[in-house]
């Protein structure tokens, strides 16, 4: 008989959500807590929170104390990170010398933090998870499986590699979250605003990991610092998304990539390629159906994998949160059982979606 493992989901948010759901559905984990930090949402039933149509008889709280007293065996952190790092990093912290293992959707950089940022910035994290005695595993669909996994996966039936691409395609029409769309992406900003997202070193600190860790997984080494690239394309008139209004001549589209060199060329290349209408930038590399995370492995043989996501409501953007969330929810037992401290996708057993079948 499987064990049982003690669950906290931290925060509800648009991957919160899909996380409650997720460890509902699988039946070696217990959902015994949700802390949130709205306190509109304190004593709020989790099944009402996820979005679902029951209860699931646990109550949200904004009490830390309270649900370090639940002895959970792993908390699904997924709160926002990219405007509170260091808050981020202290809760997560916090938790590790509690004493409960944590799997987390970000700082993403510590997917694989090794080269990408500075020690300072990794090592009170390893020793909060060593004096825990526990382990903590950061990730999503990307940076995340659709990144790491999956063409580490697809190098294994390779007979020589040139060049690893891996993608992202997507309209983020749908996606709504203000911050992230206008903010830290600049979209609905005049063009020659340069957005956080693209402010120097900030794409490497986001998907600096990915790169490294696909180095190190296939033993490159990759000449100096990654280099930054990126255009963008203003809207033709205005327009409205999900987050708000896009007026004419703001960012609308954006397309940027973070590149491994080695002897001077790009072997290890990370893509984004970021619309808010599907006409924008028709040059630009164009998604398999609605949206999709891309690996190409130019070589011998040449692959080109597109994985196309799809929510059961129609939405894509639906499909990467809970690519997201479920990246996370089913690595809870190899992170329970994994050794003490930071652990990345090279260290993971195959996580496989045991009893989901339904």
């Amino acid at each position: 008989m499987s064990k049982t493992y003690r669950v906290v989901a931290w925060s509800t948010g648009n991957v919160g959500r899909h996380a409650i759901a997720g460890i509902d559905a699988r039946p070696d984990l217990e959902l015994v807590g949700v802390w949130v930090s709205n306190p509109d949402k304190v004593g709020k039933d989790a099944g009402e929170l996820a979005g679902l149509d029951r209860t699931l008889g646990v109550a949200a709280t904004n009490d830390v104390d309270a649900i370090f007293a639940l002895k959970p065996d792993v908390i699904v952190h997924t709160a926002m990170a990219d405007n509170r790092l260091f808050e981020a990093l202290g809760d997560m912290q916090r938790i590790l010398r509690a004493g409960i293992n944590v799997v987390s959707s970000g700082p993403v950089f510590l997917q694989y933090p090794w080269g990408v940022v500075d020690d300072g910035m990794i090592t009170p994290t390893v020793e909060a998870a060593t004096e825990g005695g526990v382990s903590i595993f950061v990730n999503g669909v990307d940076p995340g499986f659709a990144n790491d996994a999956l063409p580490l996966v697809l190098s294994g039936v390779c007979e020589q590699i040139d060049e690893v691409r891996v993608a992202e395609v997507l309209n983020y029409a749908t996606y709504n979250q203000g911050m992230v769309l206008f903010d830290i992406m600049g979209f609905g900003r005049p063009i020659d605003d340069v957005p956080m997202i693209l402010q120097p070193g900030v794409m490497t600190m986001a998907w600096g990991s990915v790169v490294r860790q696909l180095a190190a997984g296939l033993e490159v080494e990759l000449d100096g610092d990654l280099v930054e690239w990126y255009e963008r394309v203003p809207a033709p008139e205005t327009f409205d998304v999900d987050a708000g209004t896009i007026e004419e001549g703001t960012a609308a589209a954006l397309h940027f990539e973070l590149r491994g060199m080695k002897d001077g060329k790009a072997v290890i290349v990370l893509e984004h390629v970021t619309r808010l209408r599907d006409d924008l930038a028709p040059e630009w590399p164009q998604p398999a159906g609605q949206g999709c995370y891309r690996v190409i492995l130019t070589g011998e043989p040449t692959y080109t994998v597109d994985m196309q996501l799809m929510g059961r409501d129609g939405d894509h953007n639906t499909g990467g949160l809970k690519a997201t969330a479920m990246r996370l929810v089913n690595a809870i037992p190899a992170v329970v059982e994994g050794a003490p401290g930071l652990l990345t996708a090279l260290d993971l057993p195959p996580v496989y979606g045991k009893g989901l079948v339904v």
